[in-house]
């Protein structure tokens, strides 16, 4: 493709995410180019890096555009991207759209006058308020300033650089030197990642899903810090274990491996098409100790099943705040009232999960949201209504979970962050029911 395709293209991506504002970006541009097998990987790759520049830096641009009356246009974006961003030339970006079979059509006279006027600009403005100078939106400003204090600036940057690739070893078929070396026999360098027993990471993007490695299951892409909350949960064989948010299937897997197929674990959630995803992922793993639960309304199951889990671990749905690096689209997506909404579901999933505890057993509720809302709110809204829960130190759930060194913070909950630990920003509060 020429560059003028390359953009056209880009600009063809943007009109895609902008006409369903509340699909995950990730998978619209899934579908975007399994229609067009005909765009190549290098050139796929360039069509989405000038797009995710877009989404990235979305309420920046806006910003610029609504100062010059502008509306902000898939065309718009991506010409202002080039300018106040990838610093091109005004003529640059005019040359670029340049129509013909495969271009973009020549830019407008009103287009013109918007980039003139943006032209020779910094992506930044003094008169820009806090939440756009820092990329952060505004639903989510005051809870991120109440968590990071002095440090919000910084954490702030760490959300905006794309994120590392993290695999987890599935220990169940190998080890973590073995799958780096299988690794490397096909030109990928991993390096072992620095909390994480099982993790290793790559500095970039690779395509490792078709890799000898992770085909025949030595690897399962995870970011480091949904690894260690599956350590914290401290499935061991023999037990009975529940992943009552379980989604594709992540922390299910990372789960049963630490059970070495021995106990029975259950992934629930309330999506079929997540449970199938799972199912697939579990067959290759080599995991057999596991089975799915679709949870339907009305459904009893958890009811039934009352007092009879070990261990039971809720990632529950959140804003995803700790997951901007690599969904920047959540950012824009989600508004006040979708997190509103979360925490009334995160409570009533918190309750029922709660009753599928033993006396004895333990209870880990996770987000990777950096909302304090989202995370010790709950969890203190959660133990002042069930006494007969406690929060087990972070300390002495790390050391339960034989991991090594001392935890990563200090304090009763595990909360890593993209700053201070180069992960996604995770929670994690242990909860063990009293006997």
């Amino acid at each position: 493709m020429t560059p003028a395709a390359r953009l056209a293209a880009a600009i063809d991506l943007l009109a895609a995410l902008e006409a369903e504002p509340r699909r995950p970006a990730d998978a619209i541009a899934h579908d975007f180019f399994r229609a067009r097998r005909f765009i190549g990987a290098g050139d796929r790759r360039a069509v989405s890096e000038r797009a995710w520049g877009v989404v990235r830096q979305r309420l920046r641009l806006d910003w610029w555009l609504a100062r010059l009356g502008a509306r902000p246009t898939p065309r718009l974006l991506a010409a202002a991207q080039m300018l106040l961003v990838e610093g091109a030339a005004l003529s640059a970006v005019g040359g670029a759209f340049c129509g013909g079979r495969y271009g973009a059509e020549p830019l407008s006279p009103e287009e013109q006058g918007v980039l003139r006027a943006l032209a020779g600009q910094a992506l930044l403005h003094p008169e820009m308020p806090q939440g756009v100078r820092l990329n952060l939106p505004d639903w989510a400003l005051p809870g991120l300033a109440e968590r990071f204090g002095s440090r919000l600036a910084e954490e702030a940057a760490a959300m905006e650089q794309p994120a590392p690739l993290d695999l987890r070893v599935n220990v169940l078929k190998s080890t973590r030197e073995d799958a780096a070396a299988a690794l490397a026999s096909e030109d990928i360098l991993a390096e072992p990642t620095c909390l994480s027993p099982w993790g290793l990471r790559l500095p970039g993007r690779r395509p490792v899903t078709g890799t000898r490695a992770f085909q025949d299951g030595l690897i399962e892409v995870q970011d480091e810090g949904s690894q260690l909350v599956a350590l914290l949960a401290d499935a061991r064989p023999g037990l009975r274990v529940c992943d009552f948010c379980a989604g594709a299937g992540g922390k299910t897997l990372a789960m049963a491996a630490a059970m070495a197929n021995r106990g029975r674990i259950t992934a629930c959630d309330v999506s079929a098409p997540r449970l199938e995803g799972a199912a697939r992922r579990l067959r290759r793993a080599g995991v057999d100790n596991a089975e799915r639960h679709l949870l339907m309304p009305g459904d009893k199951w958890a009811k039934r099943r009352a007092g009879q889990f070990d261990r039971v671990l809720v990632d529950a749905p959140c804003s995803g705040s700790g997951t901007w690096r690599r969904n920047p689209d959540a950012r824009i997506r989600t508004s006040e009232a979708d997190l509103r909404e979360m925490l009334t579901k995160q409570r009533e999933i918190l309750f029922m999960s709660a009753d599928l505890v033993r006396p004895g057993g333990r209870l880990v509720y996770a987000t990777c949201s950096l909302l304090p809302e989202e995370d010790e709110s709950q969890v203190d809204g959660f133990l002042a209504q069930r006494p007969d829960f406690a929060p087990l130190p972070l300390a002495e759930a790390w050391t339960l979970a034989a991991l090594t060194g001392p935890p990563p913070v200090e304090g009763p909950f595990l909360l890593l962050s993209p700053a201070r630990h180069g992960t996604d920003g995770f929670f994690a509060a242990v909860l063990q029911r009293r006997t």
